[in-house]
Formats: C-alpha cells, structure tokens, sequence
C-alpha cells in the first residue's frame, strides 16, 4: 500500500503545482516547464525509493515491459495516479472558486492550432524522449541513481516547454486527466489522444532502451 500511496502523492503534486503554476501564477512557458520539472525530481527524492517515483501510467507500462514491475502492481500504480490527478485537479478547484478566477481553465491540455494527427505524434514522440531518458537513467548498467530525478526533472520541464503551445506537452495521460475532467469541453474530448499517444510512445521508448542495453 505504501508503493501505492507513493504513486498517489506524487502525482498529486506534479500536477497541483504544474497546473497551479498555469492557472494561478499564470507562468510563462519557461516557469510552467520548470514547474512540472521540479515537481517530479522533488517527488522522485522525496517517495521514489518506496515505488519507483513514475507518477505516470507510461511510465508504469515501460518498467512492466523492461521487467522491472509486475502487471498487477502497474494496475494499482495507474489507478492510483488517476486518483491523484484527479485529486489534485479538486483541489485546485476551490482556490479557483476562492479567487474567482474562470471555471473552466484548469492547467488542461489541448490543441487548437494543429490536428489532431499532428498532436498525437508531438505527444508520442515527446513521451518516447521522456521515457527513454527515464529508462536509460534508472538502470543498473547506466543509471546514476543520485543524479536520476534531476535529469528527469529537466528532460520533462524541457520536453513541455517545446510541446507548450502544440499539444500543452502532457506527456502523461494521468496528469492530462483531471485537469480535463474539471475543465471539460475539447479537452475531455481530445482525451484520447493525451491516453493513447503517451502510452504508445512509452511503449516504444521501453523496447529501444531494452535494445540500447538498459536492462543488461
């Protein structure tokens, strides 16, 4: 349960404070990048070493494909960082209120500048980067395990700041779905994309690593 917690509570955070930032510091695409960076690398030190530090249903999958999970454990590990997610994206809500600020703007992800094709290869390729970064990081013949949250933490923040004004950059089908939940609209409705991209690229990312020898 602990590993579960884990998962729930850093998610939570990554997205509290990166769609906090969005919606009510209304940072730039540098200080919102930074955001969900920092937030991962914090939570990766503060509960990685009791599950892992995903927050992030791809990244789940990856370590499954990698052997490095077992599939009931990921099961759990997804359910829970929807729940965090979503929790999060609650929370958020009553400062929204409390601030009288728009009730329909809650960090979402979305794309209206470019189709939807062109959005899912921007967050299947920008997930396969992350992953891979993740998978090659954390393992024995490569991995460092003190300097692995910053190098994460970085490549995330970097990867949302080129994806910002394409897709939102989310990476994460759990970070994208309580902010679309609460926000509704074309986001829910795009929420397919920000499911079935990430996760294809995750996929994709754990067979590469495996092929650059990071479970060796």
């Amino acid at each position: 349960m602990k590993r579960y917690l884990a998962e729930f509570l850093g998610t939570f955070v990554l997205v509290f404070l990166g769609t906090g930032t969005v919606v009510i510091a209304k940072g730039d695409p540098l200080s919102i990048g930074l955001a969900f960076g920092f937030a991962v690398t914090i939570m990766a030190y503060s509960v990685g070493g009791v599950s892992g530090g995903h927050f992030n249903p791809g990244v789940s999958i990856a370590m499954v494909i990698n052997k490095r999970l077992e599939w009931k454990e990921c099961v759990f590990y997804i359910i829970f960082q929807a729940v965090g997610s979503i929790v999060a994206s609650a929370t958020l809500f009553i400062f929204i209120h409390a601030l009288n600020l728009p009730n329909h703007q809650f960090g979402q992800t979305d794309f209206s500048g470019i189709r939807a094709i062109e959005a899912f290869a921007c967050e299947l390729l920008i997930t396969f980067l992350f992953v891979f970064v993740i998978l090659m990081v954390t393992s024995r013949k490569y991995g460092n395990a003190f300097a692995a949250p910053v190098a994460i933490g970085l490549s995330l923040a970097f990867l949302i700041i080129v994806a910002l004004n394409l897709t939102g950059g989310s990476l994460n089908a759990a970070r994208s779905l309580g902010p679309a939940l609460f926000a509704g609209g074309s986001s829910l409705a795009h929420y397919w994309v920000y499911l079935t991209a990430p996760t294809i690229g995750a996929i994709f990312a754990a067979y590469v690593a495996k092929f650059m020898g990071s479970e060796d």
